[in-house]
């Protein structure tokens, strides 16, 4: 954790002046510096702010561990440390540093996006030092958020097993793990997280509009991890171009018959208007959506007649795709899964199922989790079921219709 055996600096209190020049220069110096430099820089920024340090740890791939960015000290269990705590619950932890000080964890976020934490260490705490903290957690979440994208230390530092082929080419097409706004909120895992071959998922905000969708291709090779890249493309392409969901399944399938016309990959693409509830989902070949309303599933409320997998060549893939409609209530969840979640076998050949598969979302949920963090104690437990040897690969998302108010 963050050292704790200094003292404070002398002068670092409540009414010490913020060096509002210096704090400018450290603002413009954080566009261009590397993203090796944001340790230095954090607490050069702590200084400008008058607290004494800060130190930045992101969340690993599997989001077990939280991994400092001073690489001679160790990572930090997401489960149980003070540090884990506020990375689950998006809060701030206060701890005493052990001098007299406190240390405190905030939540580094991007939008809903969980990306780790940041310790602050300072002689005491106040409201001021803690709004100079949170202040302090926003700016370095963003600049994590923009130079992570080109950052392969940052990458490297978030794996803690090396990456197979598949995997590296899928996870370069995958968006954050959580996406969303004041009205709706997605979020999704997909595991095993360094062998991937042909699940993904892909979710986006379009004014007022979400869409997600999820995607299994077949087979678990190189060439299923190219089936569901080009499909992900192929539907972005067409999403941006404002198809509608027919359309974008539509581009999908011709995309595949012309690319790779022997391929194939079942799927289910959602959008949602965040504004009137109205959800309309087009699903081909995959495992049926469920809609939870008040903590329980509403089985069958999204079944719909069985539609082809997308790629078939144009002859055998219908025309036109069939779009079905309904509309949610507030508080509303819906959950896409591949076959391999409910399917993941323990030693003795029990499968996880889908009745356990239900209900731990429904009891993580009543029990105050935020989605995200449903979903990560949920693929551990999938995990955990196959002792941590999935024989497929398993993809869960989730989304949230919560309208605000009027």
């Amino acid at each position: 954790m963050i050292p704790v055996s200094e003292p404070p600096h002398a002068g670092a209190g409540t009414d010490a002046v913020v060096d509002e020049s210096l704090l400018e220069e450290l603002l413009i110096e954080a566009q261009t510096a590397l993203p090796v430099e944001l340790p230095d820089l954090a607490n050069r920024c702590a200084s400008a702010l008058g607290l004494e340090a800060a130190l930045i740890y992101l969340v690993d791939l599997q989001q077990r561990l939280l991994i400092p960015l001073d690489e001679a000290l160790e990572p930090l269990p997401v489960d149980r440390s003070p540090a884990g705590w506020a990375y689950r619950t998006v809060s701030p932890r206060v701890v005493d540093a052990g001098w007299g000080g406190v240390i405190v964890w905030m939540p580094l976020v991007d939008g809903a996006e969980r990306l780790g934490v940041l310790a602050v260490r300072c002689a005491s705490l106040d409201g001021v030092r803690m709004g100079r903290s949170r202040m302090l957690a926003h700016l370095f979440g963003m600049l994590i958020t923009s130079k992570r994208t080109y950052s392969d230390w940052l990458s490297s530092l978030a794996r803690t097993a090396t990456m197979g082929l598949p995997a590296e080419m899928l996870r370069a097409f995958l968006p954050p793990h959580t996406v969303g706004s004041s009205r709706c909120v997605s979020t999704a895992v997909l595991e095993p997280a360094y062998d991937i071959a042909g699940d993904a998922f892909d979710h986006s905000v379009i004014k007022n509009v979400l869409h997600t969708m999820i995607l299994d291709s077949m087979g678990h090779d190189l060439t299923a991890g190219l089936t569901t890249s080009v499909a992900m493309a192929a539907a972005r392409n067409a999403r941006r171009a404002g198809g509608a969901p027919a359309d974008i399944v539509g581009s999908v399938d011709q995309a595949l018959a012309h690319w790779l016309p022997d391929r194939l990959c079942t799927g289910v693409l959602c959008r949602l208007d965040a504004e009137t509830g109205v959800l309309q989902w087009v699903n081909c070949g995959h495992p049926q959506p469920l809609l939870i309303r008040a903590e329980r599933v509403l089985h069958g409320a999204l079944d719909s007649p069985p539609q082809p997998p997308i790629g078939l060549a144009s002859h055998l893939a219908p025309e036109v795709r069939q779009v079905h409609e309904t509309t949610l209530e507030p508080g509303d969840r819906v959950l896409l899964y591949t076959d391999g979640v409910v399917e993941a076998r323990d030693t003795d050949g029990a499968e996880f199922g889908l009745d356990r598969f239900t209900d731990f979302i429904i009891r993580s949920s009543a029990a105050g989790q935020l989605p995200a963090e449903v979903l990560r104690l949920l693929i551990h437990a999938i995990l955990d079921h196959q002792r941590n040897h999935l024989r497929d690969d398993a993809t869960v998302l989730l989304f949230e219709w919560r309208p605000q108010h009027r």
